[in-house]
């Protein structure tokens, strides 16, 4: 008899699921066809990128966004349309702080409402709706926007990075666009089983994997990592804060998704703080979410003599390019099996990312139950959500169907 795609992947008889309660991994849904749940707060832009009185596209899963820069200086974002005839405000102008189409000259406030429709006589009524405005914030050099149910948007809260702030740390931002579903992303920088593929940056790094936790929205592991030998990339030693001979001290690294973002710290041998920070996010762009954009904050501890780091620059930013572009290799040759298959064939075998994959099938959304509503995504609808997906129910997305550092 043939096996199954759930016969294949499904854990044996008795597994745990990540709370490690006896609860059943729900592997019968392929973890590619689950869409990222917008109920949280995803950086869209660097801030740097969005000038006063311009106007740049965007999107999340697909859904097109407007963002501008007003003369106040505050960012906004709206759907990418004019309600009038559907040309993207993104082709727009900017005057004060409202946005007006390029066609007909119709006017939006920062809410999406329409503030002027210039040849309407007066005593006409105007359309009774604009577009989608979208709840924004800026923090750590990025634009955020709420793509899901506003009203949850003052309750969700940003990221929290301490390091960024810090005078003890400097931060390198990374901005780049990845031909593969978020998930692949998560698992590649939290499975350090994968070393092999680095060895012509990072030598022969032994990773074990010390503990793991689990829980309901997030996965953390720590892991000892011991160079073994071969030629070790001067940036990754200034990276991790050994100088430029190296060293064949153990360095403690710790990995967190909490989603839907993934952190990094590495501590070496005997050190206090982390030699370095990492944050990333993996935002969607497409409806299908097999593409998606990787936005990086990598914050490195400053040597105490002054002006080492400025010096060190360089060689860690070529450093942490060629790993990532390895890592990008990777996990858009993954992509593109999932494409050519139609399914995940995967045999995963490492416990670690298997309680990932639960994380985040159980917290995203299903893609299937997407439906299109006037080009693009309307408000979340629970009930669009089956309950053998996730009992829970997050919020699902309406719409048409369907930087980087070490292990980025």
């Amino acid at each position: 008899m043939a096996e199954t795609d759930s016969e294949r992947d499904a854990p044996p008889a008795g597994a745990r699921g990540p709370s490690g309660e006896g609860a059943p991994r729900s592997d019968t849904v392929d973890l590619r066809r689950v869409g990222a749940n917008p109920d949280y707060w995803y950086p869209i832009a660097l801030s740097r990128n969005i000038r006063r009185g311009r106007v740049t596209a965007s999107a999340f899963a697909g859904e097109r966004i407007a963002l501008y820069r007003g003369k106040s200086g505050r960012v906004h974002a709206l759907e990418d349309r004019c309600a009038h005839r559907q040309v993207p405000l993104s082709m727009g102008v900017v005057e004060g702080d409202v946005l007006r189409c390029c066609y007909h000259a119709w006017a939006y406030r920062g809410d999406g409402r329409i503030s002027q429709i210039p040849y309407l006589a007066k005593g006409h009524g105007r359309p009774p709706r604009g577009v989608r405005g979208y709840p924004v914030r800026e923090a750590y050099g990025l634009v955020f926007v709420f793509p899901g149910a506003p009203e949850k948007a003052d309750a969700t809260p940003l990221p929290e990075l301490p390091a960024f702030g810090s005078p003890r740390y400097k931060t390198m931002t990374f901005s780049r666009t990845v031909r593969c579903h978020y998930s692949f992303m998560h698992e590649n920088l939290l499975d350090m089983n994968h070393q092999f593929l680095h060895r012509g940056v990072v030598g022969r790094l032994h990773p074990e994997l010390l503990t793991r936790h689990t829980d309901a929205t997030s996965v953390e592991a720590r892991y000892l990592f011991t160079h073994t030998g071969g030629k070790r990339n001067r940036g990754a030693s200034l990276l991790a804060a050994e100088g430029l001979g190296g060293s064949d001290s153990s360095d403690v690294m710790t990995i967190r998704t909490q989603y839907p973002y993934q952190t990094l710290d590495l501590v070496p041998e005997n050190a206090e703080r982390p030699a370095f920070s990492l944050w990333a996010v993996y935002v969607p762009e497409d409806v299908e979410q097999r593409s998606c954009h990787a936005y990086g904050l990598l914050m490195i501890e400053k040597p105490r003599m002054r002006g080492t780091l400025h010096l060190a620059w360089p060689f860690i930013r070529r450093f942490t390019e060629r790993v990532f572009a390895e890592d990008r290799m990777a996990v858009e040759a993954e992509q593109r099996a999932w494409d050519e298959q139609g399914e995940d064939r995967n045999h995963e075998v490492f416990p670690l990312i298997l309680d990932v994959r639960e994380v985040l099938r159980s917290n995203g959304v299903p893609l299937e139950s997407s439906a299109a509503v006037s080009g693009g995504f309307g408000p979340c609808d629970r009930s669009a959500l089956s309950s053998s997906f996730h009992p829970a129910g997050p919020c699902a997305i309406k719409g048409p169907e369907g930087s980087a550092a070490p292990g980025l």
